[in-house]
Protein backbone atom coordinates (compact mmCIF):
# COMPACT_ATOMS: atom_id res chain seq x y z
CA UNK A 1 0.00 0.00 0.00
CA UNK A 2 1.12 3.45 -0.78
CA UNK A 3 1.46 5.56 2.36
CA UNK A 4 0.15 8.67 0.58
CA UNK A 5 -3.07 6.83 -0.36
CA UNK A 6 -3.51 5.63 3.20
CA UNK A 7 -2.97 9.14 4.57
CA UNK A 8 -5.34 10.63 2.00
CA UNK A 9 -7.96 7.98 2.79
CA UNK A 10 -7.64 8.66 6.51
CA UNK A 11 -8.05 12.40 5.94
CA UNK A 12 -11.14 11.98 3.75
CA UNK A 13 -12.85 9.45 6.00
CA UNK A 14 -12.08 11.35 9.21
CA UNK A 15 -13.52 14.58 7.79
CA UNK A 16 -16.61 12.67 6.64
CA UNK A 17 -16.99 10.97 10.03
CA UNK A 18 -16.98 14.34 11.82
CA UNK A 19 -20.25 15.33 10.13
CA UNK A 20 -21.93 11.92 9.96
CA UNK A 21 -22.48 9.45 12.77
CA UNK A 22 -21.16 6.01 11.78
CA UNK A 23 -20.89 2.64 13.44
CA UNK A 24 -17.57 0.79 13.38
CA UNK A 25 -18.76 -1.45 10.52
CA UNK A 26 -19.86 1.54 8.47
CA UNK A 27 -16.53 3.24 9.15
CA UNK A 28 -14.61 0.21 7.89
CA UNK A 29 -16.78 0.02 4.77
CA UNK A 30 -16.22 3.73 4.15
CA UNK A 31 -12.44 3.35 4.50
CA UNK A 32 -12.41 0.43 2.03
CA UNK A 33 -14.64 2.27 -0.44
CA UNK A 34 -12.57 5.49 -0.35
CA UNK A 35 -9.27 3.62 -0.58
CA UNK A 36 -10.39 1.51 -3.56
CA UNK A 37 -11.72 4.60 -5.34
CA UNK A 38 -8.47 6.47 -4.79
CA UNK A 39 -6.45 3.45 -5.96
CA UNK A 40 -8.52 3.24 -9.16
CA UNK A 41 -8.01 6.94 -9.72
CA UNK A 42 -4.28 6.50 -9.36
CA UNK A 43 -4.06 3.56 -11.79
CA UNK A 44 -6.82 4.24 -14.33
CA UNK A 45 -7.12 7.97 -14.09
CA UNK A 46 -10.91 7.78 -13.70
CA UNK A 47 -13.11 6.84 -10.79
CA UNK A 48 -15.57 3.99 -10.95
CA UNK A 49 -19.21 5.00 -10.57
CA UNK A 50 -19.82 4.66 -6.85
CA UNK A 51 -23.32 6.16 -6.88
CA UNK A 52 -26.15 3.66 -6.63
CA UNK A 53 -28.11 2.80 -9.75
CA UNK A 54 -31.21 4.94 -10.33
CA UNK A 55 -34.12 3.50 -8.38
CA UNK A 56 -31.85 1.48 -6.08
CA UNK A 57 -31.82 2.78 -2.49
CA UNK A 58 -28.55 4.18 -1.17
CA UNK A 59 -29.37 2.86 2.34
CA UNK A 60 -31.24 -0.09 3.71
CA UNK A 61 -34.68 0.58 5.18
CA UNK A 62 -33.38 -0.31 8.65
CA UNK A 63 -30.56 2.26 8.43
CA UNK A 64 -32.81 4.89 6.86
CA UNK A 65 -35.53 4.85 9.54
CA UNK A 66 -34.13 4.87 13.06
CA UNK A 67 -35.50 6.17 16.36
CA UNK A 68 -33.29 9.24 16.57
CA UNK A 69 -32.80 10.06 12.87
CA UNK A 70 -33.93 9.31 9.32
CA UNK A 71 -31.83 8.97 6.21
CA UNK A 72 -32.47 9.68 2.55
CA UNK A 73 -32.71 6.60 0.35
CA UNK A 74 -31.92 8.69 -2.74
CA UNK A 75 -28.53 10.15 -1.74
CA UNK A 76 -27.71 8.25 1.46
CA UNK A 77 -27.45 11.30 3.75
CA UNK A 78 -28.45 10.64 7.34
CA UNK A 79 -29.03 12.69 10.46
CA UNK A 80 -32.38 14.26 9.55
CA UNK A 81 -35.28 14.68 11.97
CA UNK A 82 -37.71 14.88 9.04
CA UNK A 83 -37.18 14.25 5.33
CA UNK A 84 -39.80 16.49 3.71
CA UNK A 85 -37.65 19.62 3.29
CA UNK A 86 -34.58 17.65 2.16
CA UNK A 87 -36.59 15.76 -0.46
CA UNK A 88 -38.04 18.98 -1.87
CA UNK A 89 -34.81 21.01 -1.90
CA UNK A 90 -32.24 18.38 -2.86
CA UNK A 91 -34.24 15.99 -5.05
CA UNK A 92 -37.41 17.92 -6.00
CA UNK A 93 -39.54 15.04 -4.73
CA UNK A 94 -42.82 15.10 -2.86
CA UNK A 95 -43.24 12.62 0.00
CA UNK A 96 -45.77 10.60 -2.03
CA UNK A 97 -43.36 10.26 -4.96
CA UNK A 98 -40.57 9.23 -2.58
CA UNK A 99 -42.77 6.55 -0.97
CA UNK A 100 -43.79 5.23 -4.38
CA UNK A 101 -40.21 5.16 -5.72
CA UNK A 102 -38.91 3.06 -2.82
CA UNK A 103 -42.13 1.17 -1.91
CA UNK A 104 -42.30 2.73 1.56
CA UNK A 105 -45.59 1.85 3.28
CA UNK A 106 -47.85 4.72 4.34
CA UNK A 107 -47.65 3.47 7.93
CA UNK A 108 -43.91 4.36 7.95
CA UNK A 109 -43.41 7.97 9.05
CA UNK A 110 -40.81 10.07 7.22
CA UNK A 111 -39.72 11.56 10.54
CA UNK A 112 -37.58 10.22 13.36
CA UNK A 113 -39.68 8.37 15.94
CA UNK A 114 -38.25 10.33 18.91
CA UNK A 115 -38.95 13.62 17.12
CA UNK A 116 -42.59 12.66 16.44
CA UNK A 117 -43.10 11.63 20.07
CA UNK A 118 -41.59 14.89 21.36
CA UNK A 119 -43.92 16.92 19.08
CA UNK A 120 -46.92 14.89 20.24
CA UNK A 121 -46.00 15.44 23.90
CA UNK A 122 -45.57 19.18 23.34
CA UNK A 123 -48.98 19.40 21.65
CA UNK A 124 -50.62 17.58 24.56
CA UNK A 125 -48.86 19.80 27.11
CA UNK A 126 -50.05 22.95 25.32
CA UNK A 127 -53.64 21.63 25.01
CA UNK A 128 -53.61 22.05 21.22
CA UNK A 129 -56.15 19.28 20.65
CA UNK A 130 -58.82 21.10 22.69
CA UNK A 131 -58.12 24.38 20.90
CA UNK A 132 -58.37 22.64 17.53
CA UNK A 133 -61.67 21.02 18.53
CA UNK A 134 -63.12 24.42 19.52
CA UNK A 135 -61.98 25.99 16.27
CA UNK A 136 -63.55 23.18 14.24
CA UNK A 137 -66.85 23.56 16.14
CA UNK A 138 -66.89 27.29 15.39
CA UNK A 139 -66.11 26.67 11.72
CA UNK A 140 -68.88 24.04 11.49
CA UNK A 141 -71.39 26.40 13.14
CA UNK A 142 -70.37 29.19 10.79
CA UNK A 143 -70.79 26.97 7.73
CA UNK A 144 -74.28 25.84 8.82
CA UNK A 145 -75.70 29.27 9.63
CA UNK A 146 -73.56 31.51 7.47
CA UNK A 147 -73.14 33.81 10.47
CA UNK A 148 -69.79 34.30 12.07
CA UNK A 149 -69.85 33.18 15.70
CA UNK A 150 -67.14 34.15 18.11
CA UNK A 151 -66.26 31.37 20.56
CA UNK A 152 -65.91 32.16 24.23
CA UNK A 153 -62.25 31.16 24.40
CA UNK A 154 -60.59 29.74 21.30
CA UNK A 155 -57.06 30.74 22.22
CA UNK A 156 -55.41 29.66 25.42
CA UNK A 157 -54.18 32.58 27.49
CA UNK A 158 -50.50 32.60 28.39
CA UNK A 159 -49.72 31.45 31.91
CA UNK A 160 -47.91 34.68 32.76
CA UNK A 161 -50.57 37.16 31.69
CA UNK A 162 -50.69 40.46 33.56
CA UNK A 163 -54.15 41.91 34.28
CA UNK A 164 -54.70 45.34 32.78
CA UNK A 165 -56.23 47.93 35.10
CA UNK A 166 -58.84 50.27 33.62
CA UNK A 167 -57.77 53.87 33.25
CA UNK A 168 -58.87 56.19 36.08
CA UNK A 169 -61.05 59.13 35.21
CA UNK A 170 -59.21 62.41 35.11
CA UNK A 171 -59.67 64.72 38.11
CA UNK A 172 -60.12 68.43 37.51
CA UNK A 173 -56.89 70.32 37.85
CA UNK A 174 -56.36 72.48 40.92
CA UNK A 175 -56.11 76.17 40.21
CA UNK A 176 -52.60 77.49 40.36
CA UNK A 177 -52.10 80.19 43.03
CA UNK A 178 -50.09 83.25 42.32
CA UNK A 179 -46.80 83.34 44.13
CA UNK A 180 -46.63 85.45 47.27
CA UNK A 181 -44.65 88.62 46.99
CA UNK A 182 -41.18 88.29 48.40
CA UNK A 183 -40.46 90.54 51.37
CA UNK A 184 -37.20 92.25 51.22
CA UNK A 185 -35.33 92.83 54.41
CA UNK A 186 -34.59 96.42 55.36
CA UNK A 187 -31.00 97.08 56.05
CA UNK A 188 -30.44 97.53 59.74
CA UNK A 189 -28.39 100.34 60.96
CA UNK A 190 -26.12 99.52 63.79
CA UNK A 191 -27.05 101.18 67.06
CA UNK A 192 -24.40 103.20 68.62
CA UNK A 193 -23.90 103.40 72.32
CA UNK A 194 -24.38 106.75 73.90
Amino acid sequence: MTSSLVELTATIVSSHAVGTEMSSDELIQEINRVFSTLKKLETDGSAADTTPAPGAPALTMKKAFQNDQVGCLVCGKTGFKTLTRHLKQAHELKPGQYRKQFNIPSSQSLTAKNYSEARRKSANDNNLAANLEKARAVRAAKNKTGVKIKPAATVAKPATSVPVKPAKSAKPAKPVKAPKPVKTAKPKTPKTKQ
